[in-house]
């Protein structure tokens, strides 16, 4: 396993210009280190290595528009495939995404996709960005303060230098993960989260796809087609 000392690292050239350095730090080479243990020890890890880093191979950092922030990958068999909130094509959507795409229906008045693959968002310009990158199957949230959220926030930091993104942070913990974002350099939009636990709690309603669009519009950007129907 190479990740993530590896100088074929398959990210975007514009996030490896950023991150290169940071990618050798003392606390990357343990959590490689750690994943490497993992792997050794028959644990089931998901995603799969090569997707690890999915969001910052298909969401080029100087073509990212819209960041939408997760927790750590599903955990589930065959789910996670390196984008926060989306599964692998032909997997069940799951509850809260399946409330993702009722608020798009509500919110846009349109079909919603019939599959939780969120690949067409990233390819243009949503990065679908969890805190934690992995996660040992049937087990949430058991890679957490191994590292990966000093790596993510160092995601963060760069993308708050830039200019005119749209933040969707969905519940307490994108919101605190989220604090550091310059609300006076970029649109910050935030709900309760999706989950079935806490969609009815406001995230019904919320009206950020609309909102996130308008604001791009504004900025003279593309606006996001939320569905391939669309």
């Amino acid at each position: 396993m190479t990740f993530p000392l590896n100088n074929q690292l398959d990210i975007d050239i514009s996030w490896l210009n950023e991150l290169k350095s940071e990618l050798y730090k003392p606390y990357m080479n343990n959590l490689r280190d750690y994943l490497i243990e993992e792997k050794s020890a028959n644990k089931i890890i998901y995603p799969s290595t090569e997707n690890i880093l999915a969001a910052l191979k298909l969401t080029p950092l100087d073509k990212t528009k819209v960041v939408i922030l997760g927790q750590d990958p599903y955990h589930g068999s065959g789910q996670a495939n390196g984008l926060a909130f989306s599964v692998a094509k032909d997997i069940s959507i799951p509850p809260s995404l399946g409330n993702i795409f009722k608020e798009i229906k509500s919110d846009l008045n349109i079909n919603t996709p019939n599959k939780g693959d969120l690949t067409f968002w990233a390819n243009q310009g949503v990065l679908l960005l969890n805190s934690v990158l992995t996660v040992e199957k049937n087990l949430p949230a058991s890679h957490a303060n191994k590292g990966w959220e000093k790596f993510t926030d160092k995601v963060i930091e760069i993308l708050n230098v830039k200019q005119d993104i749209v933040f969707l942070l969905w519940g307490n913990y994108a919101q605190k993960k989220g604090s550091i974002i310059n609300q006076k350099r970029h649109k910050v939009l935030k709900a309760p989260h999706p989950s079935p636990l806490s969609a009815h709690r406001g995230f019904f309603g919320c009206r950020h796809f609309s909102k996130t669009n308008e604001y791009l519009q504004d900025q003279g950007k593309t606006k996001i087609k939320w569905t391939e129907l669309s």
